[in-house]
């Protein structure tokens, strides 16, 4: 799978571009899509634009922001100092999407990221982040009041940002999910670092947690298979992973999953005979088991890696 499609609403608003011809009535009724056309423009370039973007949303600048290829993203990390330069210029900002490109515009795990921590620093009324790539992605461990959604994107998840989001403090946090990846794109986080994660003392209000795109799902599977966390998720999301029998018999013989709303295995390694017990025997639960995979002479494989 690639992803080859841009977003076309974020945070529950319809998404325009910075330079459209229609300015809405609203800017606030809007995510703002900010993004220049040329994979090699250069930061004046991309600065104009972000200026551009301020005089049409007005004081305060954007409620969502998406932000797509800013010049080389390939080679030049996702502009955390600008926007942190201009938090006071961003007041009502409350949820962006730092990198939407497809692959078309960078591979997944080319898109150069860097420290997303001074940003979550310098807008403490930021609800919703998500991210796309972690190649140079740093998070260190902080308390963050208003965060409710973290979404991190990527081939391959640094284990130092694992245990980072670990390590933090998101008491509104109630949506999370991490993908994982593969090792040999970085992602080399095994089961016994989402244990914080897991223990779910510092996500009181997590209701929503995925661990996809993951390469090592079986131990995800069976570390979820006692974690105190998942008594109190309503939606466990283990999808575009390499998921097998061994992880789906995990889940069945470990905690009951019938308070869930759904569980979500699509793309996955399973037998036919397993993915029909994890349906029949969590009814009630929307469990999704489509997308099943055929197992390589080399071994099973993410959704989601280059």
């Amino acid at each position: 799978m690639t992803i080859n499609a841009k977003l076309s609403t974020f945070a529950g608003l319809p998404i325009v571009a910075w330079d459209s011809e229609e300015t809405p009535a609203d800017p606030a009724s809007v995510a703002w899509r900010l993004e220049l056309e040329e994979f090699d423009a250069d930061a004046a370039e991309f600065e104009r634009a972000f200026e551009e973007l301020l005089k049409r949303t007005g004081e305060g600048g954007p409620v969502a922001l998406v932000v797509g290829e800013w010049g080389e993203a390939y080679e030049r990390s996702f502009p955390v100092d600008l926007l942190v330069r201009n938090a006071a210029r961003l007041g009502r900002l409350r949820s962006l999407f730092a990198a939407e490109l497809t692959f078309e515009q960078c591979e997944i795990s080319w898109i150069k990221q860097a420290d997303l921590t001074p940003l979550l620093e310098a807008f403490p009324q930021l609800e919703a982040l998500w991210v796309r790539g972690a190649d140079g992605l740093v998070l260190r461990p902080l308390r963050h009041e208003g965060l409710r959604e973290l979404v991190l994107q990527s081939g391959g998840l640094p284990v130092e940002v694992v245990r980072a989001v670990g390590a933090s403090d998101f008491p509104r946090l109630s949506r999370l999910e991490l993908w994982l990846g593969v090792d040999n794109y970085g992602g080399d986080a095994r089961a016994d670092d989402l244990v914080p994660i897991l223990a779910g003392r510092a996500l009181p209000a997590l209701t929503s947690l995925g661990l996809r795109n993951a390469e090592i799902a079986d131990e995800v599977a069976a570390a979820l298979a006692s974690a105190p966390v998942v008594a109190r998720v309503a939606e466990l999301d283990l999808s575009m992973g390499a998921l097998s029998d061994a992880g789906g018999e995990a889940l069945l013989a470990g905690q009951p999953l019938t308070h869930l709303k759904s569980l979500d295995l699509s793309h996955h390694f399973l037998s036919e005979e397993l993915a029909q017990r994890l349906v029949e025997e969590l009814p009630g639960v929307r469990v999704d088991v489509s997308d099943r995979q055929q197992e390589e002479e080399w071994g099973r494989y993410t959704a989601v890696a280059e």
